[in-house]
């Protein structure tokens, strides 16, 4: 597992940058739709929230220019991804690397937490049903959009293979890894 104490990788500039002009519409119904079909592969994850299956969670990427509205909705998430100040119940920040990598198992999130690496505010009792429901679900968000891409799925495995390499951003789950 890597040191939480080193400095986490930052978003390349270039798709970071792409965000201040790229059109958030469809990045927010893609990433609904992501959503939305994780909730079909993996019900029990959205069970697990309790009654925080209709909190709002602000997941705020610190390396990236826009900020991401997470509504669980019981099982029918919605994602709304915006440039200005969203609100919710509870808000998860730090850089893109570190959130992905909690949902990976490559961080620990306690570590990122005590060494100011992430953020938490709000409901913290929220963010904790949600930290344990993902963390149960020990997703891998590279396995299930290669599942999802159908007779793309080996270019997609390509493509992700070589972004998490060159970025050394944890976008899939390896054995080595340890829960948040």
């Amino acid at each position: 597992m890597p040191d939480p104490s080193l400095h986490l990788p930052l978003c390349p500039r270039l798709p970071a940058s792409a965000l201040r002009w790229l059109p958030l519409v469809p990045v927010s119904l893609a990433l609904t739709d992501f959503a939305r079909r994780l909730a079909k592969r993996h019900p029990a994850m959205f069970r697990r929230l309790g009654g925080y299956a209709q909190a709002r969670f602000i997941l705020d990427p610190t390396d990236l220019p826009v900020s991401m509205l997470l509504e669980p909705r019981g099982g029918a998430p919605r994602v709304h991804v915006s440039r200005r100040k969203l609100q919710g119940d509870a808000r998860i920040a730090g850089p893109l690397a570190g959130l992905l990598g909690m949902v990976h198992g490559a961080y620990d999130g306690d570590a990122l937490f005590f060494s100011r690496d992430l953020v938490v505010e709000g409901d913290t009792a929220a963010v904790l049903a949600l930290r344990n429901a993902i963390d149960d679900a020990e997703l891998d968000l590279s396995a299930e959009a290669q599942a999802m891409s159908g007779p793309l799925s080996a270019p997609v495995k390509r493509l992700i293979t070589l972004t998490e390499a060159r970025t050394g951003v944890a976008l899939s789950r390896h054995e080595e890894d340890y829960g948040w």
